[in-house]
């Protein structure tokens, strides 16, 4: 038997193929277009530890994809994500859902340098008015950027990561307030 690269495992398809793969590519090819909003190093981490799950907690060099599908799925929520395959069946396609963005680093640019007190309202305004619209999905992404941006600093600090936590913290109960008969999902990347 040929020795897989450490980084692969086989993956056996309902078809009954087996195929040789590396975690990450397969973790790519998942997610689809999904995956081009999440930070690559945390697609990286996350498709690392669930190659170690796999490879040495369970020992196991075949897995089928839905078994790998489930632990992806389980490892992004770690991180408070969730991202759907594209062909998952039973969904709708991915045109009939209403997904909606709004990039944060464009609203710290309009709140100024250093002017986290002006962000926050109009932060809220954009929430409503996106939730006005009654979408599936209202996902908010740049959100590191925006930080350094506000803070005015170029590397992560402790100051940098208060302000992260914050900014989420307030756009949850912001949702929760405006979610009131709506049945929508908040991604903030």
């Amino acid at each position: 038997m040929i020795q897989l690269k450490p980084d692969c495992l086989v993956f056996q398809t309902t078809d009954g193929d087996q195929i040789p793969c590396s975690a990450e590519w397969i973790t790519l090819e998942l997610m689809g277009e999904g995956a081009a909003w999440i930070d690559p190093a945390i697609l990286h981490n996350v498709s690392a530890a669930v190659l170690h799950y796999f490879k040495h907690e369970l020992s196991r060099d075949f897995v089928s994809v839905s078994e790998f599908v489930i632990a992806l799925d389980k490892a992004l929520r770690g991180f408070g994500l969730s991202v759907f395959a594209d062909s998952e069946p039973g969904r709708a396609p991915a045109g009939e859902k209403c997904v909606l963005d709004l990039n944060l680093e464009e609203l710290a640019g309009i709140a100024g340098k250093g002017f986290e007190l002006l962000f926050f309202p109009h932060l809220r305004q954009e929430l409503r008015n996106k939730m006005g619209q009654s979408p599936h999905v209202l996902r908010f992404h740049g959100l590191r950027s925006c930080v350094k941006q506000l803070i005015g600093t170029e590397r992560w600090t402790r100051r940098c990561q208060n302000l992260n936590d914050q900014i989420v913290d307030y756009l949850r109960s912001c949702w929760q307030t405006e979610r009131a008969s709506q049945s929508c999902a908040l991604v903030v990347l």
